[in-house]
């Protein structure tokens, strides 16, 4: 019989999503992403082409399916609530984009979570980046994710970058978002369950353990399985 094909490339989505300029200062960004942001990630995209001809990349706008979205749910008085579930929804309009690619050519999706985001604090959207086929790096902290990039030679300019969601129209950070750097969540995920055994806390680490826990414990949905409701037998 002849030899099976080879296996598809592996695959790479750069993605624009956004909304108008006039509403950057309501705090979800223009239509594009921030610029800086926009281009480490070209950089890298073709980096990786030149380095590795088995990496194949594709670049499309979601900007007009995010407006057409964004005019079509009706209005509501909860602005909190409405713009993180629209910077949420911009993350699962990438997911979707990238489920088309990947049953287009028989991929499977690759995570970006570590473990702290993944199963520490749960900093992920959900059905959005937390929607993959599998998780290369969420075994690793985020310090052991610089450390392996550095090693791997990923360039200064992703390493040296502040951690970000990309979701949002100003500069805001992952620290920003979660009120604590990575080293400190990895240090409260380390300890938090013998965080009683452990004397003379300082305050700031009184600080970020709670804000840990906090965290931990509202989104224990993203971390553990779907829940099934059990029917009895008799009503079966």
């Amino acid at each position: 019989p002849p030899p099976p094909p080879p296996p598809p490339p592996p695959f790479f989505f750069h993605a624009h999503d956004g909304i108008p300029d006039a509403q950057e200062s309501r705090g979800l960004g223009d239509v594009y992403k921030r610029q800086g942001q926009d281009n480490r990630a070209k950089n890298h995209i073709d980096c990786l082409k030149r380095n590795f001809p088995n990496v194949a990349s594709h670049r499309i706008s979601l900007d007009k399916v995010f407006l057409s979205f964004q005019e079509s749910i009706p209005p509501t008085e909860k602005k909190d609530n409405h713009f993180l579930s629209l910077a949420n929804t911009r993350a699962r309009l990438r997911m979707t984009s990238l489920y088309y690619f990947a049953a287009l050519n028989k991929y499977l999706v690759a995570g970006t979570g570590n473990k702290v985001e993944d199963f520490g604090v749960g900093f992920y959207t959900k059905y959005g980046d937390g929607g993959v086929d599998l998780s290369p790096i969420a075994d690793l902290n985020k310090t052991q994710v610089f450390e392996l990039s550095n090693h791997l030679g990923v360039s200064e300019e992703i390493r040296n970058a502040k951690p970000t969601d990309g979701l949002w129209g100003d500069n805001r950070t992952d620290e920003d978002q979660l009120g604590a750097s990575y080293p400190e969540l990895e240090w409260a995920m380390e300890n938090y369950k013998n965080i009683a055994e452990i004397n003379n806390l300082s305050d700031r680490q009184k600080v970020v353990m709670d804000l840990f826990v906090i965290f931990h414990n509202q989104n224990q949905h993203k971390m553990k399985s779907i829940p099934v409701c059990q029917i009895p037998k008799k009503f079966l």
